[in-house]
């Protein structure tokens, strides 16, 4: 992979104020057989919203856990408020005034809401806590921040929204110069969200920096100052969030790289106009999920390539998951053969002829401690039921027959699937749903994080199942890589479906992006 050039950044707003209060430079991080970072800078001023962009693996999540004390930077400074800085870990940093209020709501869902608040802190008298002064003051800070919340009340009976607003009470009462917002955004409804920035407004009037991890492009659009865009751990630029259009920012974040694959002729691809003259396999109809995707509808032709495209964040794998029965649907529904089929879990998806290759073939695709054999042999058992196990000489036939079929290597099924590179653990991870031979296979992000050669080998296999007649939905952050395999793109952001666009010979990726940047249905 050719790394970017980076681009010179634009001239950036006027700040809040003349000094900044974090200044990163020259940061760089390496983790074994990965480099991570290399030369980041990264400023934050008082009272700014500061947007912190890129895609999958550009280094954002790194950068964040370097500031904080997370990890410990290779190269580079740290200053904050004018004194050069280096946390041993994240309390560190907190007692410095870094806060940071994770995606994932880290609190306690059994106390009550003033609890949780001052978990540790708790006012105290002879040993005692002084529970009316706790609620008190609770309440006087909600009421600082203009939220409605019962202080009372337990946390796990709150909306998710109202939790992270807890959490960030929580991190604005540890009287912070930087609070870090980490994806705040992503479970929360469109009420939710204008709430959660009428509180960042508030925090921003009274001079605090706020770094804002985000996908949702119109979100960061609405609420920050700045934006600094990172490409695969290198700085691409940092800009004014009013001169930087959307059409603009999607090609900073996911830029121009040279062709390093053999692109696939376009002869063994059939014309996508045929295509939709085959029998329909599986078909959505305004299937959506709260808080996960908009209600959609897709139809998915034997022997077609649907890839998705858009911005991490932007849905794909939620759709994918409804469509796997893997979450539940709140309106709509799947028809597979023209028949409406009960999606509810996995395992009805999987009668029903349908496999899900997870983009976490780690946490969710393999299960380490098993052998090959057992890995790949796992989805058929659960088909069959775990009374009727698979006869060994059945198991042996299959696995060999797959193990050569894709060269997995070493061709040791007895091998613990740990022990393979990642290329590997994912040929093992569609060994496994390709002898179940499924009517539509669902591969998520089936090439991230493997080598070239990998790369070009599931790429070539997709395009022969598709043309055995298998249907396959194609989900890659990968712009290029779904250009060269779908027949048709469905184009994804901010959670809905707003583009399904055929793939001709007059389809590129500036189309793609323009769709993602204008959010208009096309």
């Amino acid at each position: 992979m050719v790394e970017p050039t980076p681009v010179e950044p634009a001239e950036p707003a006027a700040p809040a104020a003349s000094a900044p209060i974090v200044t990163m430079t020259g940061i760089g991080k390496t983790f074994p057989g990965v480099t991570a970072l290399t030369g980041v800078d990264f400023q934050l001023f008082p009272g700014e919203v500061h947007a912190l962009m890129g895609e999958n693996g550009a280094g954002k999540s790194t950068l964040i856990k370097v500031l904080t004390g997370v990890y410990e930077a290779d190269a580079g400074s740290i200053v904050l408020a004018g004194e050069q800085v280096r946390f041993s870990g994240p309390l560190r940093a907190q007692a410095a005034g870094i806060s940071t209020v994770y995606q994932e709501v880290n609190l306690c869902p059994n106390l009550s809401v003033a609890e949780n608040i001052y978990l540790g802190r708790q006012p105290r008298s002879l040993g005692r806590i002084r529970w009316g002064d706790l609620r008190k003051r609770a309440r006087d800070l909600v009421r600082r921040l203009e939220l409605d919340i019962d202080v009372n009340r337990r946390l796990d009976t709150c909306s998710l929204a109202v939790q992270q607003m807890v959490a960030i009470a929580r991190a604005i009462d540890l009287d912070p110069k930087v609070l870090i917002l980490d994806e705040p955004t992503s479970s929360l409804d469109a009420g939710e969200v204008a709430q959660l920035f009428r509180v960042m407004r508030n925090l921003k009037d009274h001079g605090i920096a706020m770094l804002f991890v985000t996908h949702f492009l119109d979100q960061v659009y609405e609420v920050s100052d700045r934006i600094t865009v990172l490409r695969n751990g290198r700085l691409v630029g940092e800009y004014a969030t009013r001169d930087l259009p959307q059409l603009a920012l999607v090609e900073k974040m996911i830029g121009k790289e040279l062709e390093v694959l053999d692109r696939i002729e376009e002869a063994d691809k059939r014309p996508p106009a045929a295509l939709e003259e085959h029998e329909v396999v599986a078909e959505a109809e305004a299937l959506g999920r709260k808080g996960s995707v908009a209600p959609f509808s897709l139809t998915i032709h034997k022997g077609q390539v649907v890839g998705l495209a858009g911005l991490l964040g932007s849905g794909r794998t939620e759709l994918a998951r409804l469509f796997f029965g893997a979450d539940k649907a709140d309106t709509g529904q799947v028809k597979v053969d023209g028949r409406p089929a009960a999606l509810r879990t996995p395992v009805a998806a999987i009668q029903r002829d349908i496999a899900y290759c997870s983009e976490n073939r780690a946490a969710e695709g393999l299960v380490g401690e098993l052998t090959v054999r057992e890995n790949i042999i796992l989805a058929m058992q659960a088909a069959r039921g775990w009374a009727r196990p698979l006869p060994r000489r059945r198991q042996d036939e299959l696995v060999d027959k797959w193990i050569q079929t894709l060269s997995i290597r070493p061709a040791n099924p007895d091998l613990p699937v740990r022990n393979l590179s990642g290329g590997n653990q994912q040929k093992v991870v569609l060994a496994r749903w390709l002898i179940t031979e499924p009517r539509l296979l669902i591969l998520d992000e089936p090439t991230r994080g493997i080598d070239i050669g990998a790369k070009a080998e599931i790429q070539k296999l997709v395009v022969q199942l598709s043309d055995g007649g298998m249907a396959v939905l194609f989900i890659s952050a990968e712009l290029e890589e779904v250009l060269r395999l779908s027949h048709k793109v469905v184009v994804m952001r901010d959670r809905r479906v707003v583009g399904e666009l055929i793939n001709d010979d007059t389809l590129d990726a500036d189309r793609v992006m323009e769709v993602i940047a204008s959010g208009a249905r096309s």
